[in-house]
């Protein structure tokens, strides 16, 4: 057991935690790294059953309390102390009503042993959508191909082959569990496990289906239809109930997550449902004021800034945002204007700059006027 990790770190507590503590950690950890949560995550199942596997000794008031004085080999069967880490959890109750709470409806687990052959929810799926900036503001309408499984057609589902159907799994009487009872210098110590034969089902078929092996269903690519609301932004996730993988014993299908992820903008930057622009202006413009057309993601508007408008003044065009997922509002498009220097001048216009700079006074420049006399105050 040298190459295990400290079960109190499994569970992120320390050692001395509570019930409740360990019982609360425990629930973090098993919805963190759940195979429904995480398909094809090998690490993730292996994390899962460590996290299982911790909660399993220090729930237990006398394996913790062994664990506690006398490491791992308190724990482990081989090293006589009795109370295996690993071999089943039937030992304490607390651990099959856990998982019935955690996973028993959202992802279709149901770990007591009396829904293990019941029908259970199948598995749910995940996918990222690419989508443009408009289509994220305005919403669109999209066709999304996934490879996933579907019930068998030839079968409907059963992985019988027609005109035949499943029986009862002689191997454990159509509980899907094996139960083992192991002799200690501490006692008995019964553990039970999954049944080989028929998967945990409590049925097995003795005709399988030829399209499906008797797995009732088979891998398709299919094509769905899905909408897009408007307002969405990266990371938002769409479900699309039903569209998971099939269910076993006659469960219902598990849901499709969809991600979203929202291409940038050439000239627009979204902040919650709010837009902001940076719009380059002229010196001229800035002075002197002037009426600017703003573009907006539906069509462009005239604004008119005021004389002296300084650099980085931000305006405020309200309702020109983004439409809001939960309330229907439109966000605001902030405007700010970027005062652009020229760069290439002839001779001639650069001697009209200069000859307008010299017909300037202190007055026409507030704030380099202030700049002067607190730095003529700070170096008398």
């Amino acid at each position: 057991m040298a190459d295990k990790r400290d079960y109190y770190e499994v569970l992120g507590i320390k050692k001395g935690a509570t019930e409740a503590e360990i019982k609360s950690a425990f629930r973090k950890k098993a919805m963190e790294f759940h195979p429904d949560r995480n398909p094809g995550d090998k690490i993730a199942e292996e994390k899962f059953k460590e996290v299982n596997e911790a909660y399993g000794i220090l729930s237990d008031p006398q394996k913790k309390d062994k664990y506690d004085r006398f490491g791992f080999a308190g724990v482990d069967p081989n090293a006589g102390f009795g109370g295996g880490g690993s071999g089943g959890f039937s030992g304490f109750g607390g651990f099959e009503d856990i998982f019935g709470d955690l996973f028993g409806g959202a992802f279709g687990g149901g770990f007591s042993q009396s829904r293990r052959n019941g029908p259970r929810k199948g598995q749910d799926l995940q996918k990222q959508m690419n989508i443009t900036f408009e289509e994220a503001a305005f919403g669109t309408k999209k066709q999304v191909q996934l490879n996933k499984y579907v019930a068998c057609e030839e079968c409907g589902g059963s992985g019988a082959e027609k005109g035949t159907s499943k029986v009862t799994c002689p191997n454990c009487n159509g509980s899907g569990q094996v139960r083992t009872v192991q002799n200690t210098p501490f006692g008995q110590f019964a553990s039970s496990h999954t049944c080989d034969r028929c998967g945990g089902s409590g049925q097995i078929t003795e005709k399988p289906c030829h399209s499906c092996n008797g797995s009732g269903k088979i891998r398709k690519t299919v094509t769905i239809s899905v909408d897009i609301p408007a307002g969405v932004d990266n990371d938002s996730v769409i479900p699309i109930r039903g569209q998971g993988e099939p269910g076993t014993n006659g469960g219902p299908n598990g849901d499709l997550y969809l991600v979203i992820a929202v291409s940038p903008h050439k000239l627009f930057k979204r902040k919650g449902n709010d837009l902001w622009l940076d719009m380059p202006i002229t010196f001229t413009q800035a002075a002197l004021g002037a009426e600017i057309t703003v573009p907006t993601l539906s069509d462009k508007v005239a604004y008119k800034i005021p004389a002296g408008t300084q650099p980085d003044t931000v305006f405020r065009l309200k309702g020109k945002g983004v439409k809001s997922l939960r309330s229907g509002k439109y966000g605001d498009l902030y405007v700010k204007v970027i005062l652009e220097v020229p760069t290439k001048l002839s001779g001639k216009q650069k001697k009209m700059i200069e000859e307008f700079g010299e017909s300037l006074n202190h007055d026409g420049y507030a704030k380099r006027k202030s700049f002067s006399e607190t730095m003529k105050e700070l170096f008398k």
